[in-house]
C-alpha cells in the first residue's frame, strides 16, 4: 500500500475538513473559473456543490443530494461532489435536451472538484473517478439508475492500478464500469454480462468473483467490451467526459423507466418531480480485506428496536451488498474486522439520528481503513416500527407529540389492524384479483348465501365465492369469513360492504371461472368444488388453495376493548398505537361517525371510537323475508293494498330503529330513507320469465308471478343507477317515505319514554332540486307532528339531504333553504361527475388509465380534488352562505380514506363517516390534518 493511496492529498481528513470550512456556504460569494457560467439566461442555477445545499432543498437537489449536502455541513466524511438539480431533469424530459447552460455549469464544478482532489477525471497517470447516481425528492430505492467508476478507460485503468498498488482492484473496477454502463446507459441486456462473469468463474473453478485475479479480470474486460460492441453497435467510450454526460442522461431517462413509474404509482409520488443527479468522487470498498461497503440503520426498521442493524461486505462496492452475489456479515461484525471504522460509524449514526430526529438509513464505504459516508435518508420502516419509533423519540425528547403524529399515517394503522397469513408457510397460489378489503380469511368454498349461512351456523368457516354480489347476498357475506368475486372492483358492492363489516375481500379475480349452478370454481385447470378449503388475502389480492395459517392483530383486540394499553402484559405496539391515537383525538376538529345499518355494527363502531352514525342505509333492512312485503308494495294496484303493505313494514322498521338508537344512545344517527334502484327489490327478469313460461307450458298459471312479471317489465330500466331510486322512489310510491319517517319518529319517542337519548337525523337521498326536498320535507314534518301530538313528546328531529348529484352541489345554496344538514355521498357524486359506473369500470379500463398516468389513483379510492372536490367545496360555501349553522358531513367511502380526510378537514366539514373498521384510520388522519393545519398556520 503506497503512502499516497492510503491518504491522498485531497482525501486527508484534516485537509478535507479545512477545504470544506474554507468553502463558502449557499448565498456567499466565491471565485469560480472564468468558463463557469452558473446560470442560464433566466438566472436559473442547475448545479450545486455538496457544500452549498442542505436537507431543506429536496425539491431541487433530491433527497440524496440534499442529505449529502447536510452531512457535509455536519462535518461528516462525505466524498466531495456536486448535484445537478431536478429542474435540469424537467427541462430534459420536456424538451429532450439538457438546458443550454448545464454543460458549462457542470464543467465549472468538475474543474473545481478536480482542483480539490488534485487529479483530473480519467487522466491516465492518476485518474479521478466519479459515481453518477440518481436522487429524487422521495426515496425510490432501486427504481432508477446508478453508474460507478466513471472515468476509467484502457489508459487510466493502468494508472489506477499503479496508484492503488493493486492491479486486480483496478481491473475489477473497470469491468464493473463496463457492466453498469453497458446495461444502464447503452441498454445492453445485463444477463449477457452476468453470463460472461459466470463463465469466467466456471473456467477458473471458483465460486465468488473475488477469487478471480487480475489476469482473469483483464480477459473479462475484453469480453465485456465485445458484448457492448455487438449489442450496442458502438465501442465502449474511452472519453471520460462522454462517459459522464451519457450517464447523466441515462439517469434523467430512468425517471420514466417502467420500474420507476410503477413504483411512483404504488407510492403515489407525482410524475412531474424529476430526479436530481449526484456526481460524487469515488471511494473504493473493493481494495482488499481492509476495505468494504455496507448499509446501516440507526434502529431496526422491522421492529423499531434500538441497536446495531445492517450488513457489511468486505472487499466490495455498493451494488454487491444489494445484489446478493456474496453473503454479507451482520454490521456488528465490523467491530471485529475494523474497530476504528466501527466506532466512528456508531458515532456518526448517533449524530445523524439526533440530527434528523428519526430512523436513518445509511450507506457507507470503508477504503483501506478510512470511513466514508455515501448516503443517508430517513429510513423506510414497517407499520409497527413507525408507531414504536414515533413514541420512542417522544420519550427521548427528540420530537413532541405533534411531530409523532406526523410520523405515522392511516395506511400504516390499517396494516396493523388486519390479520395476516403466516408468510413462512408453504402455499399454492390459485390466482390473483383486486385487493378490495384487507385481511386474511380461510374457509370452505361456498357459492350462494344460503349455504354460507347454513354452514356457518353449523360452525364451519366459509368463503363466499360469487361472480359478483348483490344486496341479496348480505346474509351470506355476514356469515362468511371472506368474499371472493370474479367481477367488480374496489368499490363494487362486495368491496364496499366487506370493508364496512371488516371482512376480507378480493374482487375482480378474472382468472377464476365461477360456476354457481355446478357449485364449483375453475382456475387454470384446477377445479375447486364446494367444500374445498381456500385462503383469501385481501391485502395482496392473492387466493390460495388450502388453509394458510393466520396471525391475529393485537391492535384490533385493543380497539375492540379486549386488550388494554395500560395493562402489565400490554403489547408494546398496542401501547404506542394508544398514545398516538389519544393525541390525535385531542387535537382533531373533524368528528368521526360510522356507516352502520344495525345494532351490531353500531356497537362495534362505538368501540372503535365512532361519535355517531353518519349513514344508516335502510335498504339493507328490506332484504330476506321482508322482500316479499316490498314486492307487494310495488305490485299494489289500490290504496288499500298499498296501505296494508306499509302497515306490515312499519313495526319492523320501528323495531330496527329502536335497536339502533339504543346502541348509539346519546350520539347522532343519520338515517337515509330508501335509496337503491327499484329493480333490486324485484326478481331477475330472465329468471322470472323462464318460471312463468314453464308454468304456462304446464298450464299451471301463477297469478302473482304473472303480475310480478308485468311489473318487472314495466319498471325495467336500462341504467337503474340513474333511474327510479332515492327521492324519486319516495315521490312515485306514495306512503313509502312517510312510513319510514313515522317508524323513526315512533322509535325516538319510545326511546325517550325509556329514558334514552336518541338523536335521529333524517336524510333524503339523491335530491337534484330543492323542490323535491321541499315536498318530502313537508310530508315528513306532518308525520313528525302527528307522532309528537300522539305521544306528547317533542322529538327534535332534523331533516337534511344527501348531496350526491352535480346539480345538487351546484344549487346547494337553494337546497340549504330546506335542509338542516348536508351529507356528501361522494361515491355517487364521483360516478355522476365522471360518468363512470364504479361496478363496471374498475375491472375494465382503470388499470390502463393508471398505467397511462390519467389517474394517479382511482377517484373512487381518493377524492378527485379538482373535479368532485371542487363541487364539494362549492356546495360547502354556498350552503353555509344560505344557512351559516348548516351541519356538513360526508358518508361516502372517501370518509375513511386518509388523503380524502385531509381534504374534508381543509374545506371545513364537521364530520366524516366511514365503515366501522376504518374509524380508527379516520380518527388518526383527522388528528394529523388538524396538526398539519396548525403547523401551517404557525408558520
Amino acid at each position: 500500500m503506497t503512502a499516497k493511496w492510503a491518504c491522498p492529498k485531497a482525501f486527508d481528513m484534516g485537509m478535507f475538513l479545512a477545504v470544506r470550512a474554507a468553502t463558502p456556504s449557499l448565498g456567499e460569494s466565491r471565485t469560480v473559473p472564468e468558463n463557469q457560467d452558473r446560470h442560464n439566461h433566466h438566472g436559473q442555477k442547475f448545479v450545486y456543490d455538496f457544500t452549498e445545499g442542505n436537507r431543506d432543498l429536496k425539491d431541487l437537489l433530491g433527497g440524496k443530494g440534499a442529505n449529502l449536502a447536510e452531512m457535509t455541513n455536519l462535518g461528516l466524511p462525505v466524498p466531495p461532489g456536486f448535484t445537478i438539480t431536478t429542474e435540469a431533469c424537467k427541462v430534459y424530459l420536456d424538451s429532450g435536451d439538457e438546458p443550454l447552460a448545464l454543460r458549462d455549469e457542470v464543467s465549472g464544478h468538475l474543474e473545481a472538484l478536480e482542483q480539490r482532489m488534485g487529479k483530473k477525471l480519467g487522466q491516465a497517470a492518476d485518474p479521478l473517478l466519479v459515481s453518477v447516481r440518481s436522487g429524487a425528492k422521495f426515496s425510490m430505492p432501486g427504481m432508477m439508475d446508478t453508474v460507478l467508476n466513471i472515468g476509467l478507460s484502457d489508459e487510466s485503468v493502468v494508472g489506477l492500478a499503479q496508484q492503488a498498488g493493486d492491479e486486480r482492484f483496478a481491473w475489477d473496477s473497470y469491468r464493473r464500469l463496463i457492466q453498469m454502463f453497458g446495461k444502464t446507459v447503452l441498454g445492453v441486456d445485463g444477463d449477457l454480462f452476468e453470463e460472461a462473469l459466470a463463465d469466467a468463474k466456471s473456467v477458473k473453478r471458483v465460486v465468488v468473483d473475488t477469487d478471480l485475479d487480475a489476469a482473469d479480470l483483464k480477459k473479462l474486460v475484453k469480453q465485456y467490451k465485445k458484448i457492448v460492441k455487438s449489442e450496442a453497435g458502438r465501442d465502449f467510450p474511452q472519453d471520460p467526459r462522454e462517459q459522464m454526460d451519457l450517464a447523466v442522461r441515462a439517469v434523467f431517462d430512468s425517471w420514466n423507466g417502467d420500474r420507476a413509474r410503477l413504483y411512483r404509482r404504488q407510492e403515489r409520488i407525482p410524475n412531474d418531480l424529476g430526479t436530481a443527479v449526484n456526481i460524487c468522487s469515488m471511494v473504493f470498498g473493493n481494495l482488499g480485506p481492509d476495505s468494504g461497503t455496507g448499509v446501516a440503520f440507526t434502529r431496526d426498521p422491522a421492529s423499531g428496536q434500538q441497536g446495531v442493524y445492517g450488513d457489511y461486505l468486505q472487499n466490495a462496492q455498493g451494488e454487491d451488498v444489494v445484489a446478493g452475489i456474496r453473503n454479507t456479515v451482520p454490521l456488528a461484525d465490523l467491530e471485529t474486522i475494523d474497530k476504528a471504522s466501527y466506532d466512528q460509524l456508531m458515532q456518526i449514526m448517533e449524530t445523524l439520528e439526533n440530527h434528523y430526529r428519526d430512523l436513518c438509513d445509511i450507506e457507507f464505504t470503508v477504503e483501506r481503513g478510512q470511513l466514508w459516508m455515501l448516503q443517508t435518508r430517513v429510513g423506510k420502516r414497517t407499520a409497527g416500527a413507525a408507531f414504536r419509533i414515533a413514541t420512542q423519540l417522544v420519550d427521548q425528547g427528540l420530537i413532541d407529540e405533534a411531530e409523532a403524529l406526523q410520523r405515522v399515517n392511516g395506511a400504516q394503522l390499517a396494516q396493523l389492524m388486519f390479520p395476516r397469513f403466516d408468510e413462512d408457510t408453504k402455499v399454492e397460489l390459485l390466482g390473483r384479483g383486486i385487493a378490495a378489503s384487507p385481511g386474511a380469511a380461510v374457509g370452505k368454498a361456498v357459492f350462494d348465501s344460503y349455504t354460507a349461512v347454513k354452514w356457518s351456523r353449523s360452525g364451519e368457516r366459509v368463503i363466499l365465492i360469487r361472480r359478483e354480489t348483490n344486496p341479496d347476498d348480505l346474509d351470506g357475506m355476514i356469515a362468511a369469513e371472506g368474499i371472493l368475486t370474479s367481477r367488480g372492483g374496489k368499490t363494487s358492492h362486495a368491496a364496499v360492504v366487506a370493508r364496512g363489516m371488516g371482512k376480507t375481500c378480493v374482487c375482480g379475480a378474472e382468472d377464476l371461472e365461477v360456476d354457481t349452478k355446478r357449485r364449483r370454481m375453475t382456475v387454470n385447470g384446477t377445479v375447486i368444488e364446494e367444500g374445498d378449503v381456500v385462503s383469501v388475502d385481501g391485502s395482496t389480492g392473492k387466493v390460495y388453495l388450502g388453509e394458510v395459517p393466520v396471525v391475529p392483530s393485537p391492535v384490533v383486540e385493543y380497539f375492540e376493548g379486549r386488550m388494554h394499553a395500560g395493562a402489565d402484559d400490554a403489547n408494546e405496539l398496542v401501547a404506542a398505537v394508544h398514545r398516538i391515537m389519544a393525541y390525535a383525538d385531542r387535537v382533531r376538529r373533524l368528528r368521526v361517525r360510522a356507516n352502520a345499518d344495525n345494532a351490531e355494527d353500531a356497537l362495534r363502531a362505538r368501540r372503535f371510537g365512532a361519535q355517531g352514525i353518519g349513514l344508516c342505509r335502510t335498504e339493507h333492512m328490506f332484504l330476506g323475508e321482508r322482500r316479499e312485503m316490498v314486492e307487494r308494495l310495488i305490485l299494489a294496484d289500490t290504496d288499500d293494498e298499498r296501505s296494508t303493505a306499509l302497515e306490515q313494514l312499519l313495526p319492523l322498521q320501528k323495531a330496527d330503529f329502536i335497536e339502533l338508537f339504543e346502541a348509539m344512545d346519546g350520539l347522532p344517527v343519520t338515517v337515509r330513507l330508501l335509496d337503491p334502484p327499484l329493480h333490486e327489490f324485484l326478481p331477475d327478469i330472465t329468471e322470472l320469465s323462464v318460471r312463468v313460461a314453464l308454468a304456462e307450458s304446464r298450464k299451471d298459471h301463477n297469478e302473482n308471478d304473472l303480475r310480478l312479471l308485468q311489473a318487472v317489465h314495466r319498471l325495467h330500466e336500462q341504467n337503474p343507477m340513474l333511474g327510479l331510486r332515492g327521492v324519486r322512489l319516495g315521490l312515485v310510491i306514495p306512503g313509502l317515505f312517510t312510513m319510514q319517517v313515522r317508524a323513526i319518529a315512533e322509535a325516538v319517542a319510545e326511546r325517550r319514554n325509556a329514558k334514552g337519548d336518541p338523536r335521529a337525523e333524517i336524510m333524503i337521498p339523491l335530491v337534484g332540486t330543492v323542490q323535491e326536498l321541499e315536498i318530502v320535507r313537508d310530508e315528513a314534518e306532518k308525520v313528525i307532528a302527528e307522532v309528537e301530538a300522539a305521544t306528547g313528546i317533542e322529538l327534535k328531529l332534523s331533516l337534511g339531504t344527501m348531496i350526491e348529484l352535480p346539480r345538487a352541489a351546484l344549487t346547494a345554496g337553494q337546497i340549504a333553504e330546506a335542509a338542516e344538514f348536508f351529507s356528501f355521498g361522494t361515491n355517487d357524486l364521483t360516478q355522476t361527475v365522471w360518468g363512470f359506473s364504479r361496478d363496471d369500470v374498475e375491472a375494465s379500463f382503470f388499470t390502463a388509465y393508471l398505467e397511462k398516468g390519467i389517474f394517479g389513483v382511482s377517484p373512487f379510492e381518493t377524492i378527485d380534488r379538482d373535479g368532485v372536490g371542487a363541487l364539494v367545496r362549492s356546495a360547502v360555501e354556498a350552503g353555509r352562505a344560505t344557512r351559516p349553522d348548516l351541519k356538513l358531513g360526508v358518508c361516502g367511502e372517501h370518509g375513511g380514506d386518509p388523503e380524502s380526510v385531509h381534504f374534508f378537514h381543509e374545506v371545513g366539514l364537521d364530520y366524516v363517516s366511514c365503515s366501522p373498521f376504518r374509524i380508527p384510520v379516520a380518527r388518526l388522519e383527522a388528528g394529523r390534518a388538524a396538526a398539519q393545519s396548525k403547523g401551517s398556520d404557525s408558520r
